[in-house]
């Protein structure tokens, strides 16, 4: 139950307020129809799973021994890696979001002493690591962390879908079942990489982040 409540696209940390470059691509039209949508969600959630992926499992087994050290050095890493403001600015908001929910749910934990270290500057405060941080402290496991931070950018942008596109409702989903299916095997190719391993190319997605910068009317703030 843990599991459906922490990987809940209704989870309040702000995700409604984000698109992850959907928008601009909806807007010049490189995401037009079911097609173009799945090819981009999945194209997303793929880079993800080689780069921010890879600092949820790197934090999960680093908070489980102990190493806080080890859990800011892979903060840093996911922060260092996003290219443009707009993209640092989702994962630092709804990261701060997701301690300060977890502090109030959990109590005292190690999700609130990450509260406490990016309320001091310490620490970036990125999404997925405060997704590791809360499934170690519930003591669920790393793929499940790996699965709700998959899960979660694919029900983001489906959801900003629905508002940017003439598309059904029930096409937006099958194209979320078809993207969740490619999880299972994108843990298994990320499991044995450490922080130094984090990659994404997708120029395409810094292109459209750095054009939505500079729009002058949106929906969404990335």
């Amino acid at each position: 139950m843990r599991v459906l409540q922490f990987g809940d696209s209704l989870l309040p940390v702000g995700a409604f307020s984000f698109s992850n470059g959907l928008e601009t691509a909806v807007e010049i039209g490189v995401v037009h129809d079911v097609e173009t949508l799945r090819a981009f969600v999945r194209a997303a959630v793929e880079q993800a799973a080689t780069s921010d992926g890879v600092a949820v499992l790197a934090t999960h087994r680093a908070v489980s021994v102990g190493d806080i050290t080890g859990v800011d050095r892979a903060d840093r890493a996911v922060f260092d890696r996003k290219l443009n403001e707009e993209m640092r600015t989702m994962t630092v908001r709804m990261g701060r979001k997701l301690a300060e929910m977890a502090a109030r749910v959990l109590g005292p934990s190690t999700p609130s002493d990450w509260l406490d270290r990016i309320k001091a500057g310490a620490t970036p405060g990125c999404l997925p690591i405060g997704q590791a941080l809360v499934f170690a402290a519930l003591g669920l496991s790393e793929r499940d962390a790996f699965a709700v931070h998959q899960y979660g950018l694919a029900t983001m942008m489906i959801n900003a879908s629905l508002r940017l596109m003439k598309i059904h409702y029930l096409d937006a989903q099958a194209v979320l079942f078809e993207v969740d299916a490619d999880a299972e095997e994108a843990y298994w190719r990320v499991a044995k990489l450490g922080l130094d391993d984090m990659a994404a190319f997708a120029p395409g997605f810094d292109v459209l982040a750095s054009l939505h910068v500079r729009a002058h009317v949106r929906m969404f703030m990335n």
